[in-house]
């Protein structure tokens, strides 16, 4: 390998070392900026200050209990039936206001995504595929569209199919629900069963497995990051 290849390499794997650090740093910088501009008004508002001795760091943190216990007790307050017709009030009132309904309604329907997901979102079903009698691991998403049902005539849900052994590859289909087997199996041993080919399943079996293959591979005088670079430059 020439000289300039070898820094060229060393270049790359350094840029990409460094670079996740300094996007956090950056993001970590902006998220206290923001922060900081959310406490001063309690701080001003509450005294904390001089009740703080004048300390700032001791102000900022004093602040910050508040704000989390104002959104606690916020949070508490959506859940009960009182509070959830307020909030959905508040909703309605929002959602008449030109343009700050766009932003407003599609912040809230990603975080409703989030903390309300379904407990089917992500659980592993079996779908009988590519034929009778045999059967692939799936990942059920949501239900499907209601046009889809409606044209189906019967209830059906979003399933991701993964490929093995590289899961992040793979087809999505809409699945009539009588069709879809539940399996009691989390996501995460799942996803082992396909990148190892069903070789290894439990993370012992898995360390085992690499170790397996490091031992191969280094009677090529090849290592396993050496093939994992291959093939993502193959992709």
């Amino acid at each position: 390998m020439g000289l300039s290849e070898t820094v060229k390499k060393s270049l790359i794997a350094g840029i990409a070392l460094i670079a996740p650090l300094v996007v956090t740093l950056v993001a970590v910088r902006l998220i206290f900026g923001w922060l900081r501009g959310v406490l001063n008004p309690i701080i001003e508002e509450t005294g904390l200050v001089s009740l703080s001795g004048n300390i700032e760091i001791l102000a900022e943190l004093g602040a910050l209990a508040i704000l989390l216990f104002g959104i606690t007790l916020l949070g508490y307050l959506a859940q009960r039936s009182g509070g959830s017709r307020l909030f959905d009030l508040f909703d309605r009132l929002v959602g008449i206001i030109p343009m700050v309904s766009v932003v407003y309604s599609s912040v809230r329907q990603v975080s409703d995504a989030l903390v309300n997901r379904e407990s089917k979102y992500e659980s592993v079903v079996l779908i009988e595929y590519p034929r009778e009698g045999l059967y692939v691991f799936g990942f059920v998403t949501s239900e499907s569209p209601g046009v889809v049902t409606d044209a189906l005539g019967r209830d059906a849900y979003n399933v991701y199919i993964p490929n093995s052994p590289n899961p992040t590859q793979g087809r999505f289909m809409l699945v009539p629900t009588d069709e879809v087997i539940d399996i009691d199996m989390s996501v995460s041993r799942s996803v082992r069963l396909l990148v190892t080919t069903g070789i290894a399943e439990d993370p012992e079996e898995l360390e085992q497995f690499r170790e397996e293959v490091n031992a191969k591979l280094d009677e090529e005088d090849i290592s396993l990051d050496d093939v994992q670079s291959t093939a993502r430059e193959n992709l």
